[in-house]
């Protein structure tokens, strides 16, 4: 991120989220992706920018900063890598994971987790929030001995799921949700998923780049928001369900951050 605006770079109306926002391929390459400054984390606002490519990243001290980098971290969900302990961790199946059971407690626990700043303050969560209420955003959580200790959040848009962010309390826990949700998301037919900018941790685990324009292609064909049913997320193949892991009080996943 960067406190030093260009004075070309496109500035949102707050007071109107029907603003468009400018085409991807006018943002800066240097801060590799940032498009516009300003606007809303409104609803609408938001679902346009995840259909267009586009996603908010900023510290609570700042403008709300738009981005759309070139290339795209991206996951092909049939292709993720699972290393050898990954997958002694799968076959031990000490732990449970749902889908969409307890997504404030996620993203409390990736807001906190965050070494490299505190972008994900209180107004992001309150507008992922909302986004996960109205059936847009879902979270995967993985518990042990009845405790959350791991998940990731993200966005659904027609069949792309956009990451956000991620944590663990345990070892692998962040990386078995990851491994089940893309294996939810192939049998249903998601080519991709969105992990925005590369890492080599992301790298570990079968993330690829693509180039932005191959990225935009493929949101045409696959992430046009009427084909998006909004709704709770729940697991259709057999995932590891274990009573002895399971949560065992009655989560309430529409709470909000505190």
């Amino acid at each position: 991120m960067t406190a030093l605006y260009p004075p070309r770079l496109h500035w949102l109306d707050p007071r109107n989220p029907q603003e468009p926002f400018p085409p991807v391929e006018q943002a800066l390459s240097d801060p590799n992706g940032l498009l516009a400054i300003g606007g809303d984390l409104s609803i609408h606002r938001l679902l346009q920018a995840y259909q267009k490519g586009i996603f908010p990243w900023f510290n609570p001290d700042e403008p709300i900063l738009w981005w759309a980098p070139d290339p795209r971290a991206v996951f092909i969900p049939e292709d993720i890598h699972i290393s050898r302990s990954l997958n002694k961790a799968l076959r031990r199946e000490d732990y449970a994971v749902s889908l969409d059971r307890a997504f404030a407690s996620v993203i409390r626990a990736c807001s906190e987790q965050r070494k490299e700043g505190t972008w994900l303050g209180g107004n992001m969560q309150l507008a992922y929030l909302e986004l996960y209420r109205r059936g847009h955003a879902h979270s995967v959580e993985v518990w042990r001995a009845g405790h959350l200790v791991g998940g990731l959040y993200g966005v659904a848009i027609g069949r792309i799921f956009f990451g956000e962010s991620m944590f663990s309390r345990a070892d692998n826990a962040s990386k078995l949700g990851l491994v089940w949700l893309c294996r939810q998301l192939a049998a249903w037919g998601f080519p991709l998923v969105d992990c925005q900018v590369a890492s080599p941790h992301l790298e570990t685990l079968g993330a690829r780049q693509l180039p932005r324009a191959q990225f935009q292609a493929c949101l045409r064909q696959h992430g046009d928001l009427a084909d998006h049913v909004p709704g709770s997320w729940r697991f259709d193949l057999q995932v590891p369900d274990s009573a002895d892991h399971r949560p065992r009080a009655n989560r309430d996943a529409t709470a909000s951050p505190p």
